[in-house]
């Protein structure tokens, strides 16, 4: 049976003060900071973190963000690897150091890790709830926890 766990990351600026977050429900959660930082590298974060804190078992990880669900869904991370960390354009790929441990964590790994794209802002309660954490992070630079 698969766990599935919902994924955000905020910025106050872009680049500016981070903030990231993940939760299986309002009583099983996590957020962190970093400042300064960026938005996509707050959403890489989220998901690494979430499979770092969960780590047995398949996982479903759901995210408004498109950056890291095509990255899977699109096999964008096949075209990386197969140009030296270039993206389609021949450009350095961008957050090389979080998305290496990305990687580790499921192309490298047995365990199996879905991605899902849900609409940020939509009324989505986990997505809702992943997102007030992460904004809350970014704005106080306090990270949060409950298990």
């Amino acid at each position: 049976m698969s766990v599935t766990i919902n994924t955000d990351g905020s910025c106050r600026g872009n680049p500016g003060p981070g903030g990231w977050a993940w939760a299986i429900d309002e009583s099983h959660f996590a957020s962190g900071v970093e400042s300064p930082s960026t938005n996509q590298r707050m959403e890489l974060m989220a998901v690494i973190q979430a499979l770092r804190s969960n780590p047995d078992g398949p996982v479903e990880i759901v995210s408004d963000s498109t950056y890291v669900v095509h990255c899977f869904r699109d096999r964008w991370h096949a075209g990386w690897l197969r140009r030296g960390w270039k993206n389609g354009k021949g450009q350095p790929v961008a957050n090389r150091d979080l998305w290496e441990q990305l990687f580790d964590l499921t192309l490298s790994s047995d365990r199996k890790v879905s991605f899902r794209w849900v609409k940020g802002h939509s009324g989505d309660r986990m997505n809702d709830f992943v997102d007030l954490l992460a904004t809350e992070a970014a704005d106080s630079q306090r990270p949060r926890h409950q298990n």
